[in-house]
């Protein structure tokens, strides 16, 4: 069964049950500051769960596009981890509960999907009675098929307020996909028992004093990873033979040198990373050192890293993401909308870090030769901090190149040298306010911008900085040239052949008229033009407001011309 076709299966069965479909939402957290980026299909239906907000229908089921980076290390050492995934999920807001929500997912497992009765197993938290009940009596699951799990597998919460017991359904990839072990059992953490469905029965609150008490509105969360149940229903080991990602796994694997054949870990590992590279870049995140901009940055590195290692020349990422959008582009038309301004922010990204790439691990390895040497098994912090802070080699990876060879970092005397670093920096800076800091826009480099022009032509910003001339002011005057970054901009910047946007952004006590938005070198969305009125100071809010007929017109010059490309390679070849 397609991919396509189980995202399908699942939203109408939903609907027949009268829940409301609604659309995969951003990646990006809307007005939740406690996230950095979605992560599971509740998580922007959370206004809803703790009743901030009214939800449009009391049942609501959805296909949410999310990324979660706490197993990431994890990824590519099994078959079911990934960073970027889909949650199927259905919903209850103090409507439906226990016995709606395990009868259906069951009877949509079985009749629905077809899953053979012989491959799944149930969990359920082991003080749960009523979810046993409801399973074994009123389901028929026998008794040797569910199976009692602790609170830190099977009840869902976070410090006080709302939580409750959950309820797991596996299926059993076979002994073939296990660890042999003869305790291996639902649980294991190896891969044969795939968790393919999670029930969440929001019931109690956690008291201030530990106590559980019932809640009078109880809730329904569920969440199926959709590349789990592909593994499941397309008779596969792993995500990397679903339909989702083989075609990427099947790209990077012909792309690997001869010599490199049969290394699965780094081939998984870029195919799965350029999944998530795509989807956030759509979502409007750039790569910054810093938030979900690191998040981002940390994937497509990542990937860059073990592509290298694979043998694999070019800028191969930046065709990889055009791939991605193939491959989902219709399920997600954003990334066919985005295509352009993906590719444009990959290739900076992927050709600036090459270059340090090449740089650090040439020294990187130099160190690990002289530790090997001298039996050392721990690289001192100042040459950490010295491929960190001279070469722009980043921290985790230089951690994570060790671990592979059984060293560490003295984390330690990383941390002093950072330390005594920016007390020089600070010292030099009350030393000479007009001191050089480099390259025109190295102050920007840790600076991330979230693009939000698919969605809106106006937008509300912080001024992260103020640049006069290349160096960085405080403000900027009438008739000041200036050069602005936001914290997030609806203005497009120049890229895949289409110009930047021109606009105005407005404070409380000025106006800059935006005559052009351009990428620095390092990615960061700078927005050039001149102080009309006031002044403008960083830190402050703005309203930045794209011309609107501008910008249309120069999509449908855009688009023309490669609609005019694409026939003139029609005829002519």
């Amino acid at each position: 069964m397609q991919s396509s076709k189980i995202r399908e299966i699942f939203l109408d069965y939903f609907s027949s049950k009268d829940h409301l479909i609604m659309p995969s939402f951003s990646l990006i957290p809307q007005s939740d500051p406690t996230l950095l980026l979605i992560g599971a299909g509740m998580a922007p239906l959370k206004p809803y769960f703790t009743g901030e907000k009214k939800p449009p229908h009391p049942r609501v089921a959805t296909c949410q596009k999310c990324v979660r980076t706490p197993d990431i290390d994890r990824v590519g050492h099994t078959g079911r981890h990934a960073t970027f995934f889909e949650m199927l999920g259905n919903f209850s807001f103090g409507d439906y509960f226990k016995e709606e929500a395990i009868t259906w997912a069951w009877d949509l497992v079985l009749n629905g999907y077809r899953l053979p009765v012989e491959r799944l197993w149930v969990s359920i938290y082991e003080e749960d009675e009523e979810a046993y009940k409801i399973w074994n009596e009123h389901i028929g699951v026998p008794a040797d098929r569910i199976a009692r799990l602790g609170k830190e597998d099977n009840f869902w919460e976070i410090g006080l307020g709302p939580c409750g017991p959950c309820s797991e359904i596996y299926f059993d990839l076979g002994e073939e996909a296990g660890c042999g072990q003869a305790d291996c059992v639902v649980g294991c953490d190896c891969d044969r028992y795939l968790e393919i469905w999670n029930l969440v029965f929001t019931q109690f609150n956690r008291e201030p004093d530990g106590r559980l008490t019932e809640l009078e509105h109880k809730n329904i969360d569920t969440g199926a990873g959709l590349e789990r149940m592909a593994v499941a229903l397309q008779g596969v080991h792993s995500i990397y033979e679903t339909d989702l990602v083989k075609p990427l796994y099947s790209h990077f694997s012909r792309l690997v040198a001869p010599e490199k054949r049969g290394e699965e870990v780094p081939l998984r590992i870029v195919t799965e990373h350029s999944r998530g590279t795509a989807f956030l870049i759509a979502d409007g995140v750039l790569p910054s050192n810093e938030g979900r901009g690191y998040v981002l940055r940390r994937l497509l590195r990542r990937a860059v890293r073990f592509g290298k290692l694979l043998g694999i020349e070019g800028s191969f990422m930046t065709d990889a993401v055009t791939l991605v959008t193939d491959l989902m582009g219709s399920a997600y038309p954003e990334l066919k909308e985005r295509h352009d301004y993906i590719r444009q922010i990959v290739k900076i990204e992927e050709e600036k870090f090459q270059e340090t790439l090449a740089q650090g691990t040439a020294i990187l390895n130099d160190y690990i030769e002289e530790m090997k040497r001298s039996g050392r098994k721990v690289l001192p912090g100042e040459r950490a901090f010295k491929l960190y802070d001279t070469y722009g080699f980043p921290l985790d990876l230089t951690a994570e190149i060790l671990e592979e060879e059984g060293m560490e970092i003295d984390r330690a005397a990383f941390e002093q040298s950072l330390r005594e670093q920016q007390e020089r920096a600070r010292a030099a800076a009350r030393n000479s306010a007009d001191s050089d800091r480099g390259s025109r826009y190295r102050a920007a480099e840790n600076l991330g911008t979230v693009f939000t022009g698919y969605g809106t032509l106006k937008d509300e910003a912080s001024v992260l900085m103020v640049l006069i001339d290349g160096k960085e002011q405080k403000a900027a005057r009438k008739n000041d040239p200036v050069e602005i970054l936001l914290d997030r901009t609806p203005f497009y910047a120049e890229a895949g052949g289409q110009v930047g946007d021109k606009g105005t952004l407005e404070g409380q006590r000025g106006r800059i008229r935006v005559d052009d938005t351009v990428f620095t070198p390092g990615g960061q969305i700078v927005h050039r033009g001149t102080v009309e009125e006031g002044e403008i100071s960083k830190g402050e809010k703005v309203k930045a407001a794209v011309d609107g007929g501008r910008r249309q017109g120069i999509c449908r010059s855009h688009s023309s011309t490669h609609l005019l490309h694409r026939a003139l390679r029609n005829v002519l070849g």
